[in-house]
């Protein structure tokens, strides 16, 4: 089912959370032309290089953005996590559930749905979405920071829709031990 908003030129599926505009799929740019860039990096970068690049500056942007809305609409804790995932849904890169999570533990577990990169790029067997992870894992940090916890996470793609055999993309976020975090 999508919706119309008559003011502007864009209708959100509310089903997928796909965003379009002159009936192309939008990321607030055509859908085409983010993953042909994506792609252009990463072949420019390597894949593994260009992963780490997104995952701290991911980390970073959902840590600020999960901050600013937990205040702004006085959440906390799960309804935070939440909260970002319905936003994420709702931005066209593909539908976001969480199935798992745990605050207390540092764990997480995302299902994505009708994947943007899925769409544009078909199966490539391989997982193709790295570039949310760091947005897990800074919206669970930012959540456990704001709890008072000095536990910290990292997050990892475990499946991807463009796998063979894979309908579906994963995701697990999981307590991060290093020295900085035991010491």
């Amino acid at each position: 089912m999508t919706k119309i908003a008559p003011e502007l030129p864009i209708e959100v599926d509310v089903e997928t959370g796909i965003w379009t505009t002159d009936a192309l799929p939008m990321l607030y740019v055509p859908r085409h032309f983010f993953i042909n860039n994506h792609i252009a990096v990463e072949e420019a970068l390597g894949a593994e290089k260009y992963a780490e690049i997104l995952y701290h500056a991911g980390y970073k942007s959902a840590w600020h953005w999960c901050e600013k809305e937990a205040e702004l609409h006085g959440l906390e804790g799960v309804t935070v996590f939440e909260h970002y995932m319905t936003r994420l849904s709702q931005r066209g890169w593909g539908r976001f559930i969480t199935e798992a999570i745990d605050l207390e533990a540092g764990t997480a577990r995302v299902r994505l749905e009708h994947s943007a990169f899925v769409y544009q790029l078909g199966k490539v067997d391989r997982k193709i979405e790295y570039m949310f992870t760091g947005w897990f894992a800074g919206a669970m940090d930012q959540i456990l920071a704001a709890r008072g916890s000095d536990l910290r996470t990292v997050a990892e793609q475990t499946q991807s829709g463009a796998e063979k055999g894979c309908e579906v993309g994963y995701f697990e976020v999981k307590p991060r031990f290093d020295a900085q975090q035991q010491g």
